[in-house]
């Protein structure tokens, strides 16, 4: 079995944590970016004992002041901003049918441009558990 890796095969090389706690941080770091608001619009899904592999549009509505720690100069701090790229995901399972990795593939920069794509408030819809 190999190690708990999170790896995106971008571009510009490969990145993104290896090992558990390195991907918990990594998340737990996404998680409180405010970014969490995600949309990947599957356009395939291939499944099988070892890997289950999901390809599509990711959308995140990125907050303005996100965008502005990262460098990105945004007009409106308090609002959210569209990243968008092709991405596929490949999701390797172990022996026990329990997710080991995370392996990503994007076909573009998502962040290019996301100055320019301010995102209404109406257009983002928050779905929660009751």
């Amino acid at each position: 079995m190999r190690g708990v890796t999170s790896q995106n095969f971008a571009q510009d090389g490969v990145t993104g944590p290896v090992g558990k706690a390195a991907v918990q941080k990594f998340y737990e770091d996404f998680a409180a970016s405010g970014a969490q608001k995600l949309q990947l619009d599957i356009d395939r899904l291939i499944v099988d004992r070892d890997c289950i592999l999901t390809e599509g549009v990711m959308r995140m509505a990125y907050p303005g002041r996100t965008l502005s720690a990262r460098g990105i100069e945004v007009d409106d701090p308090d609002a959210d901003y569209l990243f968008e790229t092709r991405m596929a995901v490949v999701w390797p399972i172990d022996e026990h049918g329990l997710f080991i990795g995370e392996d990503s593939y994007t076909a573009g920069d998502g962040f290019a441009g996301i100055a320019e794509r301010k995102i209404d408030p109406s257009e983002v819809i928050i779905l929660r558990q009751q």
